[in-house]
């Protein structure tokens, strides 16, 4: 039996975007768990370095532009719903030989999409992530920033191992 090579491709997109659903659904359901059941700005520490402090970011990665008055709700909407637009349009372009980049780009698009639906739905994104050492805390984050995080890793790795292969010799 033999199977068209075009519907094998377009199982593999299928199997990337079902990676970047799940993504969405466990980033919106930790989301809904910690806002439901967690005190605004009130740490519960799980281990010395980690805790969930629910907050709500009005900003980009960091709070960046958090206090700007309301214009960057859409415009990071609007940035988030175009990126998500190329990553499918990129993830359906793929060939079915080029798994780690799927998996980055899945990865993101899924981290984006979470965040997307918090900022067009809420206004703002929930962070509860919350790790640090002593007294230095990172930003607080959520399971689309880790999405997204570890997938522009997986996304640097694929290019330098695309990199190498593209040298003579392997050097």
């Amino acid at each position: 039996m033999c199977i068209n090579p075009l519907v094998k491709q377009r199982s593999g997109q299928l199997i990337w975007l079902g990676l970047s659903l799940l993504i969405v659904v466990l980033d919106q359901a930790s989301k809904y768990l910690a806002d439901e059941y967690l005190s605004y700005a009130q740490a519960v520490t799980l281990l010395p370095v980690f805790d969930l402090t629910l907050l709500y970011n009005k900003g980009a990665a960091f709070s960046f532009l958090a206090d700007a008055g309301g214009w960057q709700r859409w415009v990071f909407a609007i940035l988030a719903a175009a990126v998500s637009l190329l990553l499918v349009i990129w993830i359906k372009r793929l060939k079915p030989s080029e798994t780690l980049l799927a998996i980055a780009l899945a990865m993101i698009l899924g981290g984006a999409l979470g965040n997307l639906y918090d900022r067009v739905t809420l206004g703002y994104v929930i962070d509860f992530i919350s790790v640090h050492y002593q007294q230095h805390y990172f930003p607080a984050f959520n399971i689309a920033d880790s999405a997204i995080s570890v997938g522009a890793v997986l996304l640097i790795i694929d290019s330098l191992m695309q990199s190498k292969k593209k040298q003579p010799n392997g050097r």
